[in-house]
């Protein structure tokens, strides 16, 4: 039996995850991703009135409600057959441009940074006065000698208290930490900035949404926040939107760009083979044209070849996974029958997720996905951001299929998605000018029909299916990017994305897999995980516990 080493909990992402790594010659050999929970939703909404699904969906997880709520109603819109209004187009994507701010800036600071930042090391060896100098020159957010100061004393309070809290049982010291001292002070400092402002941020779904999390003025056939369009709340909703960009601009790229020059060798590493993004964000009733990013799939790596996205060639695949046994099935006839059973990896079920495939292929989903599709299809306002990224870091375009290009990629549409939405401000305050205040539109429940719902969210492509029956929901089934990108193996073998991209990913300690959890971080999940890593030089077994 090989080394086995046990990282037990990976905190920093949402819900239950295991995953299981074999290292050979300092390198991950084999990999293997298993969900360890199971809700079963898509159970809970047989049944029930197709309007209510948007409520119970939202429930899924408490980051990304809105999103859920999105395609859900656009699930049912689809089968009723109504087109919604202009404003709640506008509207929604308002919000969803909302969810892409707040999500993308907490990844960044509060999931992932730690990955690549060392805390102990801005306490005990930063200079706060270099620290300021270097501000100066990466960014525009708060600075000065005083400020970074005040921000390593009250680190040294906590590390003298012991109670580190986030910041407790990780890596430090770690020999993959590359940044100098004070540029981990520099972003440690803007990890507690991301704090504040993250709370503010979520107000802006508040505005419009009624609350934040699981808002509440989606409905199907619009939106039903016509009342809150007051020159007010439209200010307040546009003052915190600014507040927001101006992070993004003036901290969150400057500090993406800082901490990647220092490990410009994560572009050969953490990579998949092919992409799959729904597009989103519709600026007008024609879709997919209109999307403001757009739908595609690149199999191979092959930017020249970028084909049209289509839901009929989704299949879920259960082989792998604890559910009874079955064809893979496309969404419309999928079922969802758990049927528990023995955790094995090599040869069994391991995971309660199923296994997504398009055209058969597994396929990553979220920011590198539609980065890669926008710049593959030439949009100009996602390619200059790239381009100049690309220059700044002086590294190649291939560079991309990486997770240091995960991460960058993330940050790229953040901004661009923010600066679009100034764009949509301007249009609704026009529309309300002419008088125009519709929100929503009348349509009438059929007895039979099926609709799906499409939309690609902060972690990637994202789709609802529904049949409805005597008014009534006969069969749900939603297919999200943890379970595209964290999925197991199908009955063919093909590993999922995560399992693929942790392949090669190097191990420089395994009693201390920092390296892994850079690469399983970069995608966000929607799931907590434990990691284990197998070691076949040697028998000694570890359990660690990590952020």
């Amino acid at each position: 039996m090989g080394n086995r080493i046990t990282i037990d909990p990976i905190t920093r992402i949402e819900g239950h995850l295991r995953i299981e790594v074999e290292v050979e010659g300092g390198k991950v050999k084999n990999a293997w991703s298993s969900g360890q929970m199971f809700r079963g939703i898509e159970i809970i909404l047989q049944g029930r009135d197709p309007r209510d699904a948007s409520h119970f969906v939202q429930r899924s997880c408490g980051v990304c409600t809105y999103v859920h709520a999105l395609s859900s109603v656009r699930a049912v819109e689809n089968a009723v057959g109504v087109k919604i209004p202009d404003n709640a187009r506008i509207l929604r994507n308002l919000l969803h441009g909302v969810q892409f701010q707040h999500d993308h800036i907490i990844h960044f600071y509060h999931l992932h940074a730690l990955d690549w930042v060392d805390v102990v090391s801005a306490v005990t060896k930063a200079d706060p006065v270099k620290t300021a100098a270097l501000a100066d020159n990466v960014s525009n957010g708060p600075g000065g000698a005083a400020y970074f100061k005040d921000v390593q004393n009250r680190l040294k309070t906590f590390v003298e208290s012991g109670q580190l809290g986030p910041l407790n049982n990780a890596y430090w010291g770690h020999p993959a930490y590359m940044l100098p001292p004070e540029a981990n002070l520099m972003a440690t400092a803007h990890y507690i900035e991301a704090l504040r402002l993250q709370a503010r941020s979520a107000r802006m779904h508040a505005i419009f949404g009624g609350k934040n999390p699981h808002i509440q003025s989606l409905v199907v056939g619009g939106i039903t926040c016509v009342r809150d369009l007051t020159p007010d709340r439209i200010a307040e909703f546009q003052q915190i939107w600014k507040e927001t960009q101006n992070f993004i601009k003036n901290v969150y790229i400057p500090d993406v760009l800082a901490v990647a020059s220092f490990y410009k060798d994560w572009g050969a590493i953490g990579g998949t083979s092919n992409f799959l993004c729904w597009g989103d964000l519709p600026e007008s009733d024609k879709e997919p044209e209109s999307l403001f990013m757009p739908r595609g799939v690149i199999m191979k790596r092959n930017l020249k070849d970028v084909k049209m996205a289509e839901q009929e060639k989704v299949t879920e695949h259960i082989a792998r996974a604890w559910y009874e046994a079955g064809e893979a099935k496309h969404p419309f006839k999928g079922e969802t029958k758990p049927q528990h059973g023995d955790y094995k990896p090599d040869d069994g079920k391991y995971s309660w997720m199923k296994a997504p495939r398009y055209e058969g292929q597994a396929c990553e989903v979220g920011p590198l996905a539609r980065v890669l599709v926008a710049y593959a299809k030439e949009k100009k306002e996602v390619k200059d951001v790239v381009d100049s990224v690309l220059k700044k870091l002086d590294i190649p375009a291939t560079a991309l299929f990486s997770t240091l290009g995960r991460t960058a990629a993330r940050a790229v549409e953040t901004l661009v998605i923010g600066e679009a939405m100034n764009g949509w401000i301007g249009q609704l305050v026009e529309n309300l000018k002419k008088g125009d205040i519709m929100t929503c539109q009348s349509y009438t429940m059929p007895d039979k029909a099926r609709g799906y719902g499409l939309n690609d969210v902060a972690r990637g492509a994202l789709g609802h299916w529904i049949e409805i029956e005597n008014k009534k929901i006969k069969n749900y089934q939603y297919v999200v990017p943890s379970t595209w990108n964290l999925g197991p193996r199908d009955e063919k073998g093909n590993l999922g994305p995560v399992e693929e991209a942790l392949i090669g990913t190097p191990v420089a300690d395994p009693k201390r897999p920092l390296e892994v959890l850079r690469t399983v971080h970069s995608f966000d999940p929607c799931i907590a995980c434990g990691v284990h890593i197998i070691d076949p030089d040697s028998n000694q077994v570890y359990k660690i516990r990590a952020v």
